[in-house]
């Protein structure tokens, strides 16, 4: 049996399922029935990790981001994973949103998470690796209840347990 028992917390996505979850918005963007005829479309940049989205106005995209929220949950994505930089009006009275993908947890959020770890005084051990946060602990229950809090708090970002042992 292990000495210590541990986990990594991390923020990343999986750009097949992306890259699904956007093939799925497109095919409802051109049944929609508000939707339908209308020019809006969503653009994946693997290349620079962006999502561009086009509308004929701020209902079509409002409508728009609805379906993003029901197909990126449907294929397992957070919609905290993708980060708008803001609406923007472009040629030909449209309107233009572009987001980018977060990866990797950020110091500041590391450093709340970490901190609202040590205030629920179990015997683990938190630790910022890089862009992820490292748990450990000789027990599975103390893992565990260290999950189930961070899953309960907002911390405005996609946060996924993987490579617990």
């Amino acid at each position: 049996m292990a000495d210590d028992f541990s986990f990594d917390i991390v923020s990343k996505v999986d750009l097949q399922d992306l890259d699904n979850g956007i093939n799925n918005v497109m095919k409802e963007i051109s049944n929609r029935y508000d939707l339908k005829g209308t020019s809006s479309k969503v653009e994946l940049n693997k290349g620079d990790s962006t999502i561009t989205m086009m509308a004929d106005s701020d209902f079509h995209m409002d409508q728009m981001m609805i379906v993003i929220g029901q197909k990126f949950h449907k294929v397992g994505i957070d919609v905290k994973a993708i980060k708008s930089k803001g609406r923007e009006r472009a040629s030909g009275d449209k309107v233009r949103e572009v987001f980018t993908l977060v990866n990797g947890i950020e110091q500041e959020v590391a450093k709340k998470i970490v901190k609202d770890i040590k205030d629920t005084k179990l015997k683990v051990q938190a630790s910022i690796q890089g862009d992820q946060l490292r748990i450990s602990s000789k027990a599975k229950d103390s893992l565990q209840e260290v999950m189930s809090m961070v899953r309960g708090k907002d911390y405005g970002v996609a946060l996924q347990f993987v490579n617990y042992r």
